[in-house]
């Protein structure tokens, strides 16, 4: 690769609580996933995320979730479609306009946990996801696993279907995520995630949890905002990057859209 995104999932937190070193973040990577409300997330967090993002030129994603701040959307839903479709543009929505009030705009849409895992396979989540995107601006950008539907029905609409891959999560090997219940679900050494990351870009390559080589095709490399030493993680991921010679942009500027 020439290049790739570095995204994070941002704006965290609720109320008083915070969760992620926004504005640290926000000095490293080049696209913020932000909570929209519903796993977590407030119209103030969202503000102040998006205000940051506009100043440092970082892409804002709306990071779509269940309706499930106590269980912050790790917690499957079995949601009519119809109803996941609105509820998915209501978050849009949201974070649209907040992102016009900062001076910027929403640019890609990527589900959080339990979603995120649900629209892998299941045919009728992940539709209903892309149809709240392409009838809200079928310009933006949908990211999501490696061979998801997900990822499939956006293609299939006619959205810019961005497959990315994680920094510090472990992968099994058919490629998806090791579940967090699983002890060596996150990576937390920052050499090995650094090393993984410069291997994804250059070969792309990423090893599973036993050992075995698989082959990811990703335009973004996603750092846990609530992974500890996150900060530090994705200062460290991307001077690895550029040292490797593959420039650390955001997808959107690599396909020339705005």
């Amino acid at each position: 690769m020439t290049s790739i995104d570095l995204n994070s999932d941002l704006g965290e937190g609720f109320g008083v609580w915070s969760l992620t070193d926004d504005d640290a973040l926000l000095d490293t990577v080049t696209s913020a996933n932000v909570a929209c409300g519903f796993h977590a997330g407030d119209a103030s967090t969202m503000r102040r995320v998006c205000d940051r993002a506009a100043a440092n030129g970082v892409a804002i994603g709306a990071h779509v979730g269940y309706r499930d701040l106590a269980g912050f959307g790790r917690r499957r839903i079995e949601v009519d479609p119809a109803e996941l479709r609105d509820e998915v543009l209501y978050q849009l929505g949201a974070l649209a306009g907040v992102a016009r009030a900062a001076g910027s705009r929403v640019s890609h849409v990527k589900p959080h946990g339990a979603m995120y895992h649900a629209v892998v396979r299941d045919e009728g989540q992940a539709d209903a996801v892309v149809a709240a995107v392409a009838s809200y601006d079928p310009g933006l950008s949908v990211v999501g696993l490696p061979g998801s539907h997900l990822l499939r029905s956006a293609a299939a609409a006619g959205l810019d279907a961005v497959p990315e891959a994680f920094a510090d999560r472990a992968y099994l090997p058919d490629g998806s995520l090791v579940p967090r219940r699983d002890p060596r679900a996150v990576l937390d050494r920052p050499d090995e995630i650094v090393a993984r990351c410069v291997e994804l870009a250059t070969t792309g390559t990423l090893r599973a949890v036993e050992g075995s080589v698989l082959e990811v095709e990703a335009r973004s490399i996603c750092v846990h905002g609530d992974t500890p030493g996150a900060v530090e993680i994705a200062g460290a991921v991307r001077r690895a990057l550029s040292d490797a010679g593959v420039a650390v942009e955001s997808f959107r500027h690599a396909v020339g859209a705005g």
